[in-house]
């Protein structure tokens, strides 16, 4: 088998039995390539079972060399390792040249956050005169009250919101579904959308059981959602980097600081590892630590010591 062939079979795996998204899948394969690409550069006709954890540091080393960052050459190695991993499965090789190595050391960056003070601001700086003004009111709900992505909130169906449980169905990356509860406020916001304005559209081709539209009945775009989350933000004096993922984020972390269980937050934020959810543990501490900053009389001692 040679490399192409490892690759369209490789590209199966990750499509067929992980059911990846392409965005992911292409990462993956384009990683994957750049190192068999490298492979072949280095060595004449070595095998994909002559590869060994010295060949894997050596490619690394180069990639270091060109000055790729951190976070880079995380998701170089975490590629690899996925690559590697299918190979086993597949009894292609007994171990993986992975195993002994570790991933770099990354620096946590920590997502920007908004206050209740502030969402209450971007809520209330909707004009609820013009004939977007109910629809953008019931996104920004949404995107705080459920925590959604915006590729999943643009997706939104009608037949997914049971009003009567409250809860809307979601379906987020790998096209893997789940149930989020739906708030008093965010579902108030829909119904007053749906029965007001919505009602008063013709939704383009296959659209009818879309729940956002735009003017001409066809779906909201990913961008035209970031459009409405900037030009909000704006009016409401927030000088803040804000895009819709800020919401997701600022509902994560107020479900945690008022004692949420990481658990319960994992399921309805969708992450497929508790690790990516853990984030907003560290942003709350950070609350937990600028609290002590402003009020604590002692707070220089404390942090000095």
């Amino acid at each position: 088998m040679n490399s192409q062939q490892y690759i369209n079979s490789y590209h199966s795996y990750l499509k067929i039995e992980r059911s990846l998204s392409n965005h992911t899948v292409e990462n993956y394969l384009r990683d994957v390539t750049f190192f068999l690409n490298f492979l072949n550069d280095k060595y004449d006709n070595i095998g994909i079972t002559e590869i060994n954890s010295d060949i894997i540091s050596e490619y690394l080393i180069a990639v270091n060399d060109e000055h790729k960052s951190k976070r880079t050459q995380a998701r170089l190695i975490s590629s690899l390792r996925s690559f590697f991993r299918y190979l086993r499965l597949e009894k292609i090789i007994e171990d993986s040249p992975m195993d002994t190595i570790d991933l770099p050391q990354l620096d946590k960056k920590l997502p920007d956050v908004l206050s209740v003070e502030d969402i209450n601001k971007i809520i209330n700086a909707v004009d609820l005169s013009t004939q977007n003004g109910q629809r953008n009111k019931a996104i920004i709900e949404m995107l705080y009250g459920c925590g959604l992505r915006v590729s999943e909130l643009v997706n939104v169906k009608l037949s997914d919101i049971d009003a009567d449980s409250m809860f809307i169905k979601v379906k987020g990356k790998g096209s893997k579904e789940r149930l989020v509860p739906l708030g008093n406020t965010a579902l108030k916001q829909i119904n007053l959308y749906k029965d007001n304005y919505r009602n008063h559209i013709i939704p383009a081709k296959n659209c009818g059981d879309i729940l956002f539209l735009n003017a001409r009945g066809g779906k909201l775009s990913r961008e035209m959602i970031f459009i409405i989350v900037k030009e909000l933000t704006s009016k409401a004096g927030i000088k803040k980097n804000v895009s819709p993922h800020t919401f997701r984020h600022s509902f994560a972390t107020h479900m945690i600081q008022r004692g949420a269980d990481i658990r319960i937050v994992q399921d309805m934020l969708g992450h497929e590892s508790i690790l990516t959810t853990e984030i907003y543990t560290h942003i709350d501490k950070q609350h937990i630590r600028d609290v002590i900053e402003k009020y604590h009389p002692l707070n220089e001692l404390i942090i000095n010591n």
